[in-house]
């Protein structure tokens, strides 16, 4: 079957050097003979119109050039698709196209949209709203919001942001309950990955697969401030922290498929780096194999 491509881009993601991401797209796309339309990706955040546009036009795959953020609202609205999902990382983490392997190149990850193999990976659910990689509440969502703001992007923005939010940092109060164990956890913040990291190859959640059924529960809670830069960020940073279902350095990390949060306080929540309405009471569980992504 010959395979009919739309690539979205985002505009607003990352900052790009070089040649225009649209004529390497095309100059790629010509000297491949594939078919494709590169269209822009939509403000509000609904794909919902991918729908017909992807049945009408037997369109095969389709391609993302943006952030965390974007793929998570497309692969939302496609997922129950017969479809490939690739990716041209060109957001500010690219924490699911890092995970998975592909190159920020935009050649590179081009060869592994046209050359690369399939793999059915899988996604959660919190109160509804679908995650593909990594959501969380507390310290990193604060962050989200703000950068959400911002009418610059980039890296270096969010590095920015994330310094001047450590001068006003807290703990929030949670009790969370999974299968088997409940607990309550006075934390910077919770993080709930299927992703290994928040992006940039900052590791998070060391043992975590995209295709293991299992979501990745970390926790880092009230400490010392002078030592949260030196010893908890160090072993977050290097994924130092690798057995499940263990407490050290002031993290608790542990597997599960499903879980509730309780957030008595209203912690900002985020998903997949976009700030989202939080709530007090927040339920939580994988979604098994939920969409097919190209990778090397």
């Amino acid at each position: 079957m010959q395979r009919r491509f739309i690539f979205l881009i985002n505009p607003r993601a990352g900052v790009q050097k070089g040649k225009p991401l649209t004529q390497i797209i095309k100059e790629r796309c010509h000297a491949a003979q594939q078919s494709f339309e590169i269209i822009h990706t939509a403000a509000d955040g609904n794909y919902n119109f991918l729908i017909d546009k992807i049945q009408q036009q037997q369109i095969t795959d389709v391609i993302i050039c943006g952030g965390d953020g974007t793929i998570s609202a497309v692969a939302a609205a496609i997922r129950h698709l017969s479809i490939n999902i690739g990716i041209v990382p060109r957001g500010s983490g690219n924490g699911l196209a890092f995970a998975a392997g592909i190159s920020k190149d935009p050649h590179k990850a081009l060869d592994i949209i046209f050359k690369g193999t399939t793999l059915v990976v899988d996604a959660f659910l919190i109160n509804q709203q679908f995650s593909c990689m990594l959501s969380g509440l507390g310290f990193d969502a604060k962050v989200a919001h703000d950068f959400d703001r911002e009418r610059k992007r980039g890296f270096w923005k969010y590095v920015k942001l994330v310094v001047k939010n450590l001068f006003s940092i807290r703990t929030y109060p949670f009790v969370i309950e999974s299968a088997d164990k409940k607990f309550s956890v006075d934390a910077y913040f919770i993080s709930i990955a299927n992703s290994n990291q928040f992006g940039n190859h900052f590791t998070i959640a060391p043992r975590a697969s995209l295709n293991d059924g299992l979501l990745d529960i970390v926790a880092v809670e009230k400490s010392n401030l002078l030592l949260l830069p030196f010893r908890v960020l160090w072993h977050i940073r290097f994924g130092t922290f690798t057995k499940t279902n263990h407490k050290s350095y002031g993290i608790t990390y542990f597997q599960t498929t499903a879980l509730t949060v309780h957030n008595p306080s209203s912690a900002p929540l985020h998903i997949d780096g976009d700030g989202k309405e939080t709530a007090a009471i927040l339920q939580i569980e994988v979604l098994k194999s939920a969409y097919s992504l190209l990778v090397p």
